[in-house]
């Protein structure tokens, strides 16, 4: 499976057309964004490259792009915590993608064991930023299973 090159394109074939044209950037990578296809939630935002994307459009299971190990990284390899592509969509310039998921495993998707890698959420306490963590329990022992 091949990409369009987005270059090729007018800006009205780019942000009208049926065609896919991901623009990847200057590191070879586009921002995916997974939200869980039941309730919208945010699940976490990554990275993908061509490898990547391709891998997740052929098999249905979420792939992405490792910049900390500089590898392909198909989710839940280790943990099972996969994630099942339900549909994917992309914005007006092709840039970024966003994926409506199926969490699998026991619905983790951040690496803490929590379902969402947004478990904090930024509070101002007298002019000070602080993190204000959510109630939700980690579904899953990281220690455990990345032992």
């Amino acid at each position: 499976m091949n990409f369009q090159d987005p270059s090729s394109l007018s800006e009205d074939e780019l942000e009208s057309s049926a065609v896919f044209a991901p623009r990847f950037g200057s590191g070879g990578l586009i921002t995916a964004i997974a939200v869980d296809h039941a309730d919208g939630q945010v699940l976490m935002v990554a990275h993908m490259n061509q490898e990547a994307l391709r891998m997740t459009l052929e098999t249905g299971t979420v792939h992405y792009w490792s910049r900390s190990r500089q590898s392909l990284w198909k989710k839940g390899e280790t943990s099972g915590e996969t994630q099942r592509l339900i549909e994917m969509r992309t914005d007006c310039d092709q840039d970024a993608i966003v994926m409506k998921v199926e969490q699998l495993g026991h619905g983790a998707a951040c690496h803490t064991g929590r379902k969402s890698c947004f478990y904090r959420r930024v509070d101002l306490e007298n002019g000070t930023p602080r993190l204000i963590m959510d109630s939700e329990p980690p579904l899953f022992d990281p220690e455990k299973v990345y032992s």
